[in-house]
């Protein structure tokens, strides 16, 4: 008998690294919970310390939801429903981390990381989404928010053409993108209000 339900408690704890609050106190000394949203991702680092830091979180936060679900892929030897649970394991981390009283990020980067191992082809057009949102609409969120929305489609398609992918796959997908968008209802309430801050890029 194997302890393969272990792994998505592993998976849970990796996700639940708080990288924004730690990268912040160690290079600003500040608490990134008391700065801009309160938001431990990469977005409010950005904004409130420096592109550099925010840039460390997005990448730490994808590669702990790209680590939970490889090394549960490698110990289960490609068992992609355990990975898949992995994947859901690794966002509710981020977003219910245990040692933040369960009030964590939004969930965006460790669950494009999280995918990468399973559809790494839906992930890339989750990205080309978000970037031409972006680019088109100067909106992170609603970026963020398309992109959730949209994975499960992707997957569905891009996992192994012409055939569907297993429902554990298509089910884990769709858990993240719903919970992903419930934790950006404040932005969305903003999107609809006008009242959400637009990118500003360089010229």
């Amino acid at each position: 008998m194997n302890n393969y339900w272990l792994l998505p408690v592993a998976a849970y704890l990796l996700g639940s690294i708080p990288f924004g609050l730690l990268i912040v106190k160690a290079t600003a000394g500040t608490d990134i919970r008391e700065k801009g949203s309160g938001n431990i991702g990469a977005a409010n680092v950005a904004r409130n310390a420096g592109p550099v830091a925010g840039a460390l979180t997005l990448l730490f936060d994808a590669a702990k939801g790209y680590f939970a679900v490889w090394l549960t892929g490698y110990i289960t030897h490609g068992n992609v429903r355990w990975m898949a649970v992995a994947a859901v394991a690794a966002v509710i981390g981020h977003t219910f981390p245990v040692w933040l009283g369960f009030r964590g990020g939004k969930g965006v980067a460790t669950g494009l990381g999280a995918f990468l191992p399973i559809c790494w082809q839906a992930v890339a057009a989750g990205i080309v989404l978000w970037l031409l949102v972006v680019v088109f609409w100067r909106y992170s969120s609603l970026g963020s928010i398309a992109a959730a929305a949209a994975m499960p489609i992707f997957v569905y398609f891009l996992y192994a053409p012409p055939h569907a992918p297993p429902d554990v796959v298509t089910l884990s997908t769709t858990i993240v993108a719903v919970l992903i968008i419930i934790k950006h209802r404040s932005n969305i309430e903003r999107l609809i209000a006008g009242e959400e801050t637009k990118l500003k890029f360089m010229r």
